[in-house]
C-alpha cells in the first residue's frame, strides 16, 4: 500500500492556492463517510512518482495527515492543459465494510506459452478496465487473465474470471467479453515446392520474344505454293 504525507491547508482564495502550487504542492480534498470534507495538500514530486505507477486510481493510499493515518482512494485528478502537471486531486475516504465502485485494470500473462499467439494470432482486447462493486477492503489490484495454452478462436468473458466473495461487476445480466484471440488478418502463403518452380520455368516463352507470327504468303509446313491459273 502506498503512503503520502499530507498537510492541512487553510487556503481561502485563488491567490492562496496559486502560492501553494508555486511552492511545489498540489491541493487536494478528502470526502466521504460521516466526516466533513477535509482540505489538504501533498507534494507534487511525490504525487507524480505515484501517478507513473499502473493502477494508481484503483489503489488505496494511506495519507499521513499531521501524524494521523487515513486510508483513501484517488478518485479524480485535474491537470494543467498546457504543462500536463497535476493541479488538484480528490480522495475518497475508505470506510471499512462500505462498498464502492472502482475501475480495475486488466492484465494478461503468459503470452509466450499461448499456442495461438505463436501461430500469429492477435489478442483483441475489448476492455482494458472493468468496473467492479466491492468492499473497500477487497479491492483487487488487477483482473489477471492467463493466456497459457490458449488457441486461436478462444475468448475471455467475465464469467471466466474468479472474483472474491462480495466483488461483482457493475454490468449485470450479460456475460460480456473482455478479450478474444483472433486469427491473423494476413495469412502467409505456403512456399511453392521446388518441382513446381521448375515446371513453371519450362513453359513456352510469352509475348512472342522467341517466336514471330507467320507472315501472309509464307508457306506453311506441309503446303506447296499453287501456280496462278492462266486466263482463258
Amino acid at each position: 500500500m502506498n503512503s503520502l504525507e499530507a498537510n492541512i491547508r487553510n487556503t481561502k482564495s485563488k491567490g492562496d492556492v496559486r502560492s501553494l502550487r508555486l511552492n511545489g504542492n498540489v491541493p487536494a480534498i478528502i470526502y466521504g463517510g460521516s466526516e466533513q470534507n477535509e482540505k489538504v495538500s501533498i507534494s507534487k514530486k511525490i504525487l507524480k512518482s505515484l501517478l507513473d505507477k499502473e493502477g494508481f486510481l484503483s489503489s488505496i493510499i494511506t495519507l499521513n495527515i499531521d501524524g494521523k493515518n487515513q486510508n483513501v482512494l484517488p478518485r479524480e485528478i485535474t491537470y494543467n492543459v498546457i504543462s500536463d502537471e497535476p493541479t488538484h486531486i480528490d480522495f475518497l475516504r475508505v470506510i471499512p465494510g462500505a462498498k464502492i465502485r472502482i475501475e480495475v485494470p486488466v492484465q494478461f500473462i503468459n503470452h509466450e506459452t499461448s499456442p495461438g499467439l505463436k501461430r500469429g494470432g492477435v489478442l483483441n482486447i475489448v476492455r482494458r478496465k472493468i468496473e467492479l462493486k466491492c468492499p473497500s477492503e477487497k479491492i483487487p489490484e488487477a483482473i489477471v487473465i492467463d493466456l497459457d495454452g490458449i488457441e486461436i478462436g478462444e475468448s475471455f468473458k467475465i464469467s471466466s474470471v474468479t472474483l472474491e466473495e462480495g466483488v461483482t461487476p457493475t454490468i449485470l445480466g450479460r456475460d460480456f467479453v473482455i478479450a478474444t484471440l483472433a486469427a491473423p488478418t494476413v495469412m502467409k502463403e505456403p512456399e511453392k515446392p521446388a518441382e513446381a518452380e521448375a515446371a513453371e520455368g519450362e513453359e513456352a516463352p510469352a509475348d512472342g520474344k522467341d517466336a514471330a507470327p507467320a507472315a501472309d504468303g509464307d508457306k506453311k509446313e506441309g503446303e506447296e505454293k499453287k501456280a496462278p491459273e492462266e486466263k482463258k
